[in-house]
């Protein structure tokens, strides 16, 4: 009896590790169902190329060099800067609680918050813009564009800043810009078609996409149309949104239909390239991509299938390799990392081309816990102290060093309900309760 009663301890102690009981397992009964659900029609289309789901431990020899640790002071742009490339930020890494909000919406928050001269800017399914000041722990604006007649409607602002104005293209076809120092509309255009893009701003043009696909040019100071370009439309629509980014000679459009643009800053089309490998190309076909990233004369485009280098200066391609990436990928000196759908961290070296390492997150984190593999769930990614900064969605923070070691794990004070930016080497996110933190 003793040896049954002490089989059954063993057991029941070998399943109740620590940190099973600090969180940082994802539930089994609670997959990563926006994971799912990104991949599962692209699993049913494409049954010819196989994913790459390999293991390749690093050699011991192996070196990694990253770009520059920057202090970065602002964030503009909802995917940080033009070229959509994250940097190798700095951070204090005390992971210390330095400010907490009130809660600043009630309602639900579009992930990605902007700061601009001190001032955070968020925006939430209602139409509000509320801008947080950090210097005075206030709310010093909360601005609603919309009347009655959108009230029940959700709205979808992608918004940009430029010298203390914020513009605003939403999912009716609304265009504004706001000042925020003065709390006044500049002007507001009704476009009738809704915007599905991100923005960029070249010059005195601001670039945005539609619903129809069509990329449109528009004059900062007043609103108008400067030059629409009409490119391919697709009939079924996913979560996929029309990507741009862009450096100081071109602006690069990818749209839901799987065709890259180069884009001169007077609005002529340089060249183009299809990226949609579906069996069948044609307005019905399924697409998705991560946004575009840029890097000096290389563009990285992540899709539901395939991960393309191209050339910036005429759209040829320099390598094709099947792997899909949860999120955009991170370029720092000649490496690019990703995270696959499997959960893979992988390394590229941009110059040979080469995957050179491939490793099981969840394993790692399993042998560096002493404990059995679970399931997780992540956020985003980014490069931090030389370090690669794994956010998971319970909010927890793995450290990786460019080797592909686990370092460090820390537990976040709240779960992220933002992707987290990067100012003045501190941490700033909304988490679930939409309060804003500070952490350094």
């Amino acid at each position: 009896m003793k040896f049954f009663l002490t089989l059954i301890f063993l057991v029941i102690l070998s399943n109740c590790s620590f940190d099973n009981k600090s969180g940082i397992w994802q539930n089994n009964n609670k997959m990563n169902s926006k994971k799912d659900d990104k991949f599962k029609d692209f699993e049913k289309l494409y049954t010819e190329t196989k994913s790459f789901e390999s293991i390749i431990e690093p050699d011991n020899n192996l070196q990694i060099n990253l770009d520059p640790i920057k202090s970065n002071l602002k964030w503009t742009d909802e995917f940080f800067e033009d070229s959509n490339n994250l940097k190798n930020f700095s951070y204090k890494n005390l992971n210390e609680l330095i400010f907490k909000s009130k809660k600043l919406s009630n309602y639900r928050i579009k992930d990605r918050i902007l700061y601009d001269n001190q001032n955070v800017i968020i925006t939430d399914e209602k139409g509000n813009i509320t801008v947080y000041s950090m210097e005075n722990q206030e709310i010093v604006l909360r601005y609603n564009f919309y009347k009655k007649k959108f009230k029940k409607n959700k709205k979808n602002l992608n918004i940009v800043t430029e010298n203390n104005l914020i513009y605003v293209a939403d999912n009716f076809g609304f265009f504004y810009a706001l000042d925020i120092l003065n709390n006044k509309l500049i002007w507001a255009k009704n476009h009738k078609i809704p915007f599905r893009s991100n923005l960029k701003i070249k010059d005195n043009k601001i670039f945005v996409a539609d619903t129809n696909n069509s990329l449109l040019l528009i004059n900062k100071e007043n609103g108008e149309k400067i030059k629409i370009i009409p490119t391919e439309e697709t009939t079924v629509k996913n979560n996929f949104i029309n990507s741009l980014a862009a450096n100081k000679d071109s602006l690069f459009y990818l749209n839901t239909y799987g065709s890259l643009y180069s884009i001169s800053k007077k609005g002529e089309i340089k060249w183009f390239v299809n990226l949609n490998r579906s069996l069948d190309i044609n307005p019905n076909s399924l697409f998705s991509s991560n946004p575009l990233v840029l890097n000096q004369d290389k563009l990285i485009v992540s899709t539901d299938l395939y991960l393309y280098l191209l050339d910036i200066n005429n759209g040829s391609i320099l390598s094709k390799i099947a792997i899909t990436s949860l999120f955009r990928p991170l370029i720092s000196g000649k490496n690019l990392f990703l995270v696959t759908k499997d959960y893979l961290l992988v390394s590229i070296n941009l110059d040979s081309k080469k995957i050179v390492y491939s490793l099981d997150v969840s394993k790692n984190l399993a042998d560096y816990l002493d404990t059995k593999k679970k399931s997780i769930s992540l956020k985003s990614s980014a490069i931090i102290n030389n370090d690669i900064f794994l956010f998971l969605d319970n909010s927890y923070l793995v450290k990786f060093s460019p080797l592909g070691k686990i370092k460090e794990i820390n537990k976040l004070p709240s779960k992220l309900n933002s992707f987290p930016i990067f100012i003045n080497d501190s941490i700033i996110y909304l988490n679930n309760k939409n309060k804003l933190l500070l952490l350094n």
